[in-house]
């Protein structure tokens, strides 16, 4: 069975103009009224764009902008002329034309996080929609329906892999109450506030906040410049890093968002089916679900950058290695091939 069907090049195109559109409308709205100049830096060989200028007290400050690329250059080049796309009539063609929306709800929460400056502040999508974001960037539409009633949001927290400013101060919690959607912080045992948020009303409707565990404890971190905590969980470090921008999509709208390269997302997905409980079988079975299209969309088109990423993950020591070849049982049962060219990346 096909697992994804190629987008129409209509589609795709849409798309495209979409993402353009986001794109530039961030750094405009970024940069908007501010006198000051664009520069780089460089963090593990990768560059970055900031927008530097100095506020009324005289105090230098940066605007996180985005990764290098020649979108971003081209954008940086012309932002003070560039006449903006109608975001909301692109978003509504592209989904009209195939492309994968979120549900409308969720969609109000990542919209306002956005607008709270949470992406800027190294905020990341992660979970089940930014794998229907990353399958409208690459392209493609998976041929199973997935849809959560989770949202999920990734932050390095103080171990973060890109050069951002420490004067960035996002209110995320504010953000989430000014949607009034009922949404409230679940309390950890000790009476902490913990890393998600839930509608008493609607239980099922959760907001995750997660980050990499890099000590025994499994209490949630708070992060002061985030105004939240963030949950620890093993081997999440490696979705956060090397990470892309895309255009997260509603039914009426779109915004740029951070999200993990295609390719490590699906490792790390095979990696977490194995560290989950047998009572998470049903997240278990989509973890593994959803790597399978994305794994075998880089077979088709791109096996050397899928290759390279699996090596990665196995030489990161023998518990990557252990979970990633038991993620790799639990694919070989709906996808013999695609385990079979992973083993083999690996030297079996």
């Amino acid at each position: 069975m096909r697992l994804y069907a190629e987008l129409s090049s209509s589609a795709q195109n849409a798309y495209a103009d979409l993402f353009d559109a986001v794109l530039a409308s961030s750094v405009s709205n970024s940069v908007a009224n501010l006198n000051g100049s664009f520069g780089t830096k460089s963090v593990h060989q990768k560059k970055y764009w900031y927008f530097q200028y100095r506020d009324i007290n005289g105090s230098v400050r940066q605007i996180y902008i985005g990764p290098d690329s020649d979108k971003v250059r081209a954008l940086i080049a012309q932002h003070q002329s560039h006449e903006m796309l109608p975001i909301r009539k692109l978003a509504a063609a592209a989904v009209a034309l195939g492309c994968n929306p979120v549900l409308p709800k969720h969609y109000r929460v990542i919209k306002r996080l956005d607008e709270y400056g949470f992406f800027k502040r190294g905020g990341i999508l992660v979970g089940t929609h930014a794998f229907l974001t990353m399958c409208n960037m690459l392209g493609i539409s998976p041929a199973e329906r997935m849809q959560t009633q989770d949202v999920d949001f990734a932050h390095a927290g103080k171990n973060i892999s890109i050069a951002l400013p420490a004067n960035i101060k996002v209110e995320t919690r504010s953000a989430l109450e000014s949607l009034e959607m009922g949404l409230i912080p679940v309390s950890t045992f000790k009476g902490t506030e913990g890393a998600r948020y839930v509608n008493p009303s609607d239980p099922a409707f959760m907001v995750d906040f997660l980050t990499a565990k890099t000590s025994v404890s499994d209490e949630p971190v708070h992060i002061e410049g985030l105004s939240i905590a963030l949950q620890p969980l093993k081997f999440m470090e490696f979705s956060m890093k090397d990470t892309t921008q895309a255009g997260a999509l509603g039914n009426d709208g779109a915004v740029l968002v951070t999200v993990p390269k295609p390719d490590r997302f699906a490792i790390h997905k095979l990696i977490v089916s194995a560290e989950r409980k047998i009572s998470e079988t049903a997240k278990i079975n989509k973890d593994v679900r959803q790597a399978n299209v994305l794994i075998q969309y880089y077979m088709d088109s791109r096996p050397d950058e899928l290759a390279e990423t699996c090596k990665e993950a196995k030489e990161n020591g023998p518990g990557w290695e252990k979970r990633l070849r038991k993620g790799i049982s639990k694919l070989k049962k709906i996808n013999p091939a695609a385990s079979g060219f992973l083993l083999e990346t690996m030297g079996d």
